[in-house]
């Protein structure tokens, strides 16, 4: 399989191979051993979208509001 390096990928390019990953496996029509190598493409690809979109959440900030419900700064986004 001659494929670009996981790490090299930007997102986008990371999920359209994963989706296209997961079709060709729900299809069923590859062989085992090109299935087995499609499914650990496909962990990497899902560990490297995962990393990215942790990465992008830790930057994102969010506006913090004062007292009387107008903006007073940012801080760090939280997930909760």
């Amino acid at each position: 399989m001659d494929a670009d390096p996981v790490e090299e990928m930007s997102f986008e390019q990371a999920l359209a191979e994963l989706e296209t990953i997961v079709r060709t496996l729900e299809q069923g029509s590859a062989p085992l051993d090109e299935s087995i190598e499609l499914y650990q493409r496909g962990d990497k690809l899902k560990r490297h979208c995962e990393a990215r979109l942790k990465s992008a959440q830790m930057r994102i900030e969010q506006i913090a509001l004062g007292p009387d419900g107008t903006p007073a700064g940012t801080k760090p986004f939280d997930v909760d």
